[in-house]
């Protein structure tokens, strides 16, 4: 064994979202294993075959940001989104959420009930059998000591506590990037009293089990610790940016893609970029901006066209941008005056910390939130400088006028800070 062999740990990530998928949960991990090298550690990942995927985003443009030393395994998998996606009016995989859902129609919520009962934690848990058989070749064959399981999908992480009982000299890291039982949208799988225990008895295994918890944010360490005596082995990584990203992108020109009426010479350009869910609250960005000559409201994502047409009543200029690849988002943030970031409006709201907020930051214009004040995105939002939330009495002018230009803080959130703070648990 060379002295380089010696030296570098080598790890097996076991992720569903892997590109081409598209979307926010791919960056975490496709980021992270860029920089683990340089902290000494190897990355060997298991995911699954794109031609049978239930992706609800394809970009094909990350598959450019794919190390090209490492081996990436992929399997087949057997799922029943492929049926849900008959049922939908729009024939689409669902969003997290439901964003794209808006309104459901009687076979929706009928699917929605045996998605919500019958496959649980998830519906992609049938991947689960064909990536176990092939993690187990992995293992052996490559002799892999430490593993690590990223979810959602929650039923990733019943990989990771079967590969736990059948190997448990195996250090298991599970990786949660969002809450499992209290995730707002549960309720909109209409789950009985059955179904809400059994999850919680596979959420329970897999914290229990697992040698290391990793989540994204205070509150949801605070939720995982509830369920569990292990508040002692739970770390908190928040998601981050990729500094290349944004030294590389190329800047759209903030009128390119528009035709501003002749009274909308300078307009300040206000800018959401991701999926609309359906639990965001439109009124307090209505209240502002209503009628208002010198705003563009830019919305750059998945927006339904109800809650289209509800903004294009307000007599204010629009422009909505479909789907685009991350490299064209991260562009429309650098070419905006005000980067909007919802947070839905539900319980356990607090903890929710979305990664756009981190690529806002790195975009350096200034950020308006809807949602708590004392949650961790305005926290975050507090500790670099960036922007403020939107309160009763919140004057628009003022925060207009105001600038913020962030702070040296925003570099401890950069992929290659966390990479290193990641492999420190590895």
């Amino acid at each position: 064994m060379s002295a380089y062999e010696n030296r570098v740990k080598k790890i097996l990530l076991i992720t569903y979202y892997f590109p081409p998928s598209g979307g926010a949960g791919v960056q975490r991990w496709l980021k992270t294993i860029n920089y683990l090298p340089q902290a000494g550690v190897e990355t060997i990942v298991l995911t699954v075959d794109p031609t049978v995927a239930s992706y609800p985003q394809i970009d094909e443009s990350l598959c450019n940001d794919i190390p090209s030393n490492i081996k990436v395994y992929r399997t087949k998998t057997r799922e029943i989104l492929s049926l849900y996606k008959k049922v939908s009016p729009k024939n689409e995989i669902p969003y997290g959420g439901f964003a794209n859902e808006p309104k459901p129609n009687l076979m929706q919520k009928i699917s929605r009930f045996v998605r919500g009962n019958f496959f649980l934690p998830d519906p992609r848990r049938g991947w689960n059998k064909f990536a176990l058989a092939k993690a187990k070749e992995i293992i052996e064959t490559e002799g892999i000591t430490t593993i690590v399981t990223t979810s959602p999908p929650h039923s990733t992480q019943l990989i990771g506590l079967e590969l736990k009982r059948l190997y448990p000299h195996i250090r298991w890291v599970a990786d949660l990037r969002d809450p499992w039982t209290d995730i707002y949208y549960n309720q909109d799988l209409y789950p009985t009293r059955w179904a809400k225990k059994r999850n919680l008895r596979y959420e329970s295994s897999v914290l229990l089990g697992a040698d290391q918890i990793i989540t994204v944010s205070e509150e949801c360490r605070r939720l995982f610790a509830q369920k569990a005596d292990v508040a002692e082995k739970i770390a908190v990584v928040p998601n981050g940016y990729d500094t290349k990203d944004f030294i590389n992108s190329t800047i759209i020109n903030k009128k390119e893609k528009i035709t501003p009426n002749s009274s909308l010479l300078t307009p300040n350009y206000f800018t959401y970029v991701g999926v609309w869910a359906p639990q965001y609250d439109l009124e307090p960005l209505k209240s502002l901006v209503q009628g208002r000559k010198d705003i563009l409201l830019r919305f750059v994502g998945v927006v339904s066209d109800e809650i289209q047409k509800e903004i294009k009543s307000w007599g204010v200029q629009t422009e909505f941008v479909s789907y685009v690849s991350h490299k064209e988002a991260v562009s429309y943030m650098q070419a905006s005056d005000v980067l909007l970031l919802f947070i839905p409006n539900v319980p356990n709201n607090e903890g929710i910390l979305t990664g756009k907020l981190f690529e806002y930051l790195a975009a350096g214009n200034k950020i308006l939130l809807f949602g708590p004040q004392n949650g961790d995105a305005m926290r975050l939002i507090n500790e670099c400088s960036a922007g403020e939330c939107y309160s009763d009495g919140f004057n628009l002018d003022e925060f207009l006028n105001k600038p913020y230009s962030g702070n040296d803080n925003i570099k401890s959130y950069s992929r290659e800070a966390l990479a290193n703070k990641i492999a420190s648990l590895l």
